[in-house]
């Protein structure tokens, strides 16, 4: 009974994270949306510069309202292409309505549903990764201080604090975040007015169009706006996707490695839809939430390569990459992701004391030995390597703990490895020194690189991390702003036609 209990709180809180995430979403309109938008716009601009008669604007304001009031009912049909769409506005309206199409075609039009819809992903994209990168700079805050040990390849190698570990896997992501900084500023163009391949003879404002619908500027060439950077757009997102899928699961892997531990440092807090207890082993708490996002990020990352898959080897301006329900499942994939990581990273339990114990039963501060003295007796640092690992193979021969290990033992061992050669015979550290060096805590306090886990680096990195998080947070807002600034400066001029001149 209680398996099935926590199955359901597993479930239930993945559910929360979905409406989440689904709020978030409906930021994004849909393609009967924005086929209405372009149809306004296209009313405004071609009444106004004379393309339209404009004793022609209470029809088309009219028919125009109608179907987009009538596709905003319960249950209404809400067409999502330029050949579905036309067929209401002629029901509403009457043919004349097709003036409307001078210099259009479902080309253009649909390159740019499907750019505005994606720049609206991207911007829900970027919020999810702020704010899953924010918790991930407020726990390095939280740990700055507290010792534990790093893995390469999959073994214990050095201590670190487990906030600066923190700020680097905040690194990676903040590079997806310039990644997404960088693809809007490509998607955010305007293929409208293009038609087809070659552009029109109609004397289309393309800029005005650009202006209402919330664009940055125009695709500058007409062959390529629907031909070529249509196929690019969701390629270049797709990669995005992919990399913010390798950062979740290679952050999740790290914390699966410690439930193979009898004793982990870190752990996700029982219970809440984090872990479920084993149907038929009552000591296991299995974490589904790790298992559920690791699952998860591979499934973004197979959408995000399938972009490029489906983008190769097919003529330019093929539809085989442009399907907009697609590539918002895409895009959606990695918010998801980022959604369920921001839940496991509010879940961790840390144990200091155990992640500290964990160092000091293995000689991962071994190398700090051959560093000292290179640095502040001029030893080799080759020779200073080959003492170090000396006498960690005579530790763990014996089972000695760093902490445990006899200064009388180092000693032998130092003048056995320099014998024969031009330097000092004795070991030139004191037993304090020795043992100094090996303690974990203060091979971090001592560190002394640009970027590294001392205490006045991490405090310059968190202060330049909150700077670049609000610059991000800005940076959104200012996007959403003008999109729908845009949009309700086309709404007002639009609803100037219902007035006959």
């Amino acid at each position: 009974m209680r398996t099935r209990i926590n199955a359901i709180a597993l479930a239930s809180s993945l559910f929360l994270i979905s409406s989440l995430v689904d709020a978030q979403v409906k930021l994004v309109h849909d393609e009967f949306f924005w086929l209405g938008e372009i149809n306004k716009a296209t009313a405004v601009i071609n009444i106004d510069e004379g393309l339209l008669e404009k004793s022609m604007a209470p029809m088309i304001y009219s028919g125009i309202t109608k179907v987009l009031s009538d596709g905003d009912k319960p249950g209404a049909k809400r067409p999502t292409s330029v050949i579905t769409f036309e067929p209401l506005l002629i029901e509403a309206a009457g043919l004349q309505i097709t003036l409307l199409h001078a210099g259009r075609s479902s080309q253009d039009m649909l390159a740019t549903v499907r750019s505005v819809i994606l720049r609206d992903n991207m911007l829900a994209l970027a919020d999810q990764l702020n704010k899953t990168t924010d918790t991930i700079v407020k726990l390095a805050d939280k740990y700055k201080g507290t010792i534990v040990p790093n893995y390469t390849n999959g073994v214990a190698a050095q201590p670190n604090s487990y906030g600066h570990y923190l700020l680097g896997i905040a690194s990676g992501l903040d590079r997806d975040a310039q990644r997404i900084r960088e693809a809007y500023a490509r998607i955010d163009r305007s293929p409208m007015g293009t038609t087809v391949l070659n552009g029109t003879s109609w004397p289309l404002n393309r800029k005005r169009m650009a202006d209402y619908l919330g664009f940055a500027s125009m695709v500058d060439n007409a062959y390529d706006a629907s031909q070529i950077s249509s196929v690019d757009e969701p390629v270049e997102a797709g990669a995005i996707v992919s990399s913010i899928a390798l950062h979740a699961g290679s952050f999740v892997e790290d914390v699966m490695t410690q439930y193979a531990q009898a004793r982990p440092w870190i752990l996700l807090e029982e219970g809440g839809g984090n872990t479920y207890v084993s149907s038929a082993m009552p000591q296991k708490r299995n974490p589904g939430l790790l298992n559920s996002t690791r699952r998860d990020a591979s499934t973004a990352l197979t959408l995000g390569i399938g972009a490029a898959i489906e983008a190769h080897n097919i003529p330019p301006g093929m539809s085989d990459v442009k399907d907009v329900n697609a590539n918002s499942k895409m895009v959606r994939s990695a918010i998801d992701v980022l959604a369920s990581w921001d839940k496991i990273l509010k879940a961790l339990v840390i144990d200091p004391d155990r992640g500290l114990e964990e160092l000091n039963s293995d000689w991962t501060a071994s190398q700090e030995l051959a560093d000292v003295l290179m640095r502040k007796y001029k030893l080799p640092f080759r020779v200073g390597h080959h003492f170090a690992s000396e006498v960690v193979e005579y530790a763990k021969a014996k089972n000695i703990k760093p902490l445990d290990f006899p200064y009388s033992q180092a000693q032998r061992i130092y003048a056995e490895t320099i014998r024969g050669s031009d330097f000092v015979a004795a070991l030139p550290m004191s037993e304090t020194e020795f043992r100094s060096t090996l303690d974990p805590v203060a091979i971090i306090k001592n560190r002394q690189t640009a970027g590294g886990p001392q205490p006045k680096e991490m405090e310059r990195m968190l202060r330049e991390w909150t700077k670049r998080l609000a610059d991000q947070s800005a940076w959104i807002q200012t996007r959403r702003t003008y999109i729908s600034s845009a949009l309700a400066r086309l709404d007002s001029d639009f609803n100037k036609l219902k007035v006959e001149p």
